[in-house]
């Protein structure tokens, strides 16, 4: 009886959550927002240990930024959308995700958030 705690399930990761409905915009940048938060961990993991050498962790970035980057889409305003896609570019290259990355920066249509990524992340420029 008394181990029975170990029995327990792992609780689910905030991307593997269901949505009671659909988000409005300030709420959707927010789920991005925790996402990214929730793995920075694994992203730090795959990005110092060489990608894919660790594959839950990098199994778990993967789902994370997925899910992220269906949400993102979903934002209608596109300053708050352009914000959101940042966050996720700095989950990804934590990652080492470069290309996924360089993928999400062409997104972004806001001047002043384009620079401040290239400000940040250089190598994006190139």
């Amino acid at each position: 009886m008394a181990m029975r705690w170990f029995d327990k399930p792992k609780p689910k990761d905030i991307w593997e959550e269901p949505v009671a409905g659909p988000l409005g915009d300030i709420e959707a940048a927010h789920r991005i927002r925790d996402i990214c938060r929730a793995a920075s961990g694994s992203a730090e993991k795959v990005g110092t240990h060489g990608g894919k050498s660790d594959q839950h962790e990098f199994q778990r970035y993967e789902r994370a930024a997925r899910a992220a980057m269906e949400t993102a889409m979903k934002i209608s305003d596109d300053l708050l959308r352009d914000t959101a896609v940042r966050q996720i570019i700095d989950l990804c290259l934590t990652a080492d995700d470069a290309r996924t990355a360089r993928i999400l920066f062409r997104a972004i249509q806001a001047p002043s958030i384009r620079e401040e990524v290239l400000r940040d992340h250089p190598l994006l420029g190139s």
